[in-house]
């Protein structure tokens, strides 16, 4: 099976078709990380809003490291499963300790 036969036509479609969305603006890895537990069972639609009030109350992983729970899970408000939230301080904390 020649795999660029199938790659070719996705890459192109995605070039013509794909959605001008902000972690694709400055994919760092915090911020793409980010939209991606942001999105799991959420739509686009509904994540974008959120994307943008969090990253501008915690801009940096370090910022998110050191939070207060309460204000994460208010920044988190509406976007359900919390423990998303929780688990993404974890790891952020992880980070910074390592």
């Amino acid at each position: 099976m020649d795999v660029n036969k199938i790659v070719a036509p996705i890459v192109a479609w995605h070039r013509e078709h794909k959605r001008d969305l902000p972690w694709r603006v400055d994919p760092s890895p915090y911020h793409t990380w980010l939209s991606e537990i942001m999105l799991q069972q959420t739509r686009i639609e509904a994540v974008i809003p959120y994307y943008h009030r969090f990253l501008q109350e915690l801009p940096t992983i370090e910022d998110l490291a050191n939070v207060e729970e309460d204000r994460l899970l208010k920044l988190w408000e509406g976007l359900g499963y919390y423990s998303r939230a929780r688990n993404l301080k974890k790891a952020a904390q992880k980070v910074m300790e390592e």
